[in-house]
């Protein structure tokens, strides 16, 4: 058996192989309500048919004014609840897990979409934008400036995720993921080239750590105990005097202890860097951190062929890899994977209906 496609046990979630969909933001949310429409049904229910683990949604905000664009998903009502629930239930029949990743933008959010021959930057309130939030009132270049969250909202909206997370359970969610990463408001309190505040949220690490502790001790309260809590990090800012592995380790061993299972483990987005873009070059950071805080990690990055993912598990830098980009190209890269890895179709995540169309037929294991 590929390492690939060995279950993964978190808690008492058993995940059915270790090629996950990594959050991909969609943007289609087109009454600007927050709820998740047919095309998401389509976009991660195929990803379930096509034989990935566990699927994990897009960025869904806790907040309205957590959104990254006014197209984006949402779990700050039970509407949106009610809807998450109908892809939830496709996805289970697919006999693939699914977790939502609950997000808020912070000095990010209130943008334009920015999909082909759209406007990008920040969306005008006078145009369905908003005045976007951070832990001080520095903006991300290009785009609005920030109010400096007080001390109050901060508690809000720690808040927010807890309730945020009790709908995620009552519509069948199998996971939460944190979202910690890419310069959104998590990464923006953890970063000090983003949070400049002299009170208990600002300063050394212990205060710009402390607002994702509180985030997640609130997430833990009220998720059930046999469930995983997954965050996703920003490993490094990639750039001088910012966010750096060396955090990055000291914060998952503290996540360890403050009930994660999982660290995700990206890079950069919290301010422009020189970022050296290739194949796997992410992976060194999940590594790190898996060997050195002893949690388990994932690793994303440019990973698109099996043989590639299959060495990172083999080589014990992570405990599962996430796809993005090539599951954009093939939502079934599973199957195809499973084949070149040497399963055979029956040992492989078809489902029934596709079995006429195995890659048994017109691939040679490598």
């Amino acid at each position: 058996m590929a390492l690939l496609f060995e279950p993964l046990t978190l808690r008492d979630l058993t995940v059915a192989n270790r090629v996950w969909l990594a959050p991909m933001c969609q943007y289609s949310v087109t009454a600007e309500d927050g709820v998740p429409t047919d095309w998401h049904l389509v976009h991660l229910g195929s990803r379930a048919q096509g034989g990935f683990g566990l699927i994990l949604t897009e960025a869904t905000a806790v907040v309205p004014e957590g959104r990254i664009s006014p197209q984006d998903t949402g779990l700050w009502d039970d509407t949106q609840r009610d809807a998450w629930a109908r892809v939830v239930d496709f996805v289970h029949a697919q006999g693939a897990a699914i977790g939502v990743q609950l997000a808020h933008a912070g000095r990010k959010g209130s943008t334009y979409r920015g999909f082909p021959g759209e406007p990008t930057g920040p969306v005008p309130v006078e145009l369905g934008g908003w005045t976007p939030v951070g832990p001080s009132a520095t903006p991300f270049p290009g785009l609005a400036d920030p109010q400096e969250m007080t001390v109050a909202e901060i508690a809000a909206t720690v808040g927010a995720f807890a309730a945020a997370a009790c709908r995620a359970d009552e519509a069948g969610f199998d996971v939460v993921e944190i979202h910690g990463a890419h310069g959104y408001l998590v990464h923006e309190f953890l970063s000090p080239l983003s949070n400049l505040r002299t009170d208990g949220y600002g300063g050394g690490f212990e205060n710009r750590t402390r607002f994702l502790i509180e985030v997640v001790d609130a997430v833990r309260a009220v998720w059930p105990v046999g469930k995983p809590v997954l965050v996703r990090l920003s490993a490094t800012d990639w750039t001088d005097g910012g966010w750096a592995l060396a955090d990055s380790v000291r914060l998952s061993a503290l996540l360890k202890e403050h009930g994660v299972d999982l660290v995700d483990t990206s890079t950069g987005g919290n301010v422009p860097a020189d970022i050296p873009v290739g194949p796997n070059y992410q992976v060194p950071f999940a590594a790190t951190i898996r060997a050195e805080a002893g949690l388990p990690t994932g690793a994303v990055g440019l990973i698109a062929t099996p043989q590639q993912a299959e060495e990172v598990l083999g080589a014990g830098e992570a405990d599962v890899v996430l796809l993005a980009r090539a599951a954009l190209r093939e939502p079934s890269w599973p199957l195809r994977a499973a084949a070149e890895l040497g399963l055979t179709w029956r040992e492989a995540p078809y489902p029934a209906a596709y079995t006429r169309g195995t890659w048994d037929d017109v691939l040679t294991p490598a």
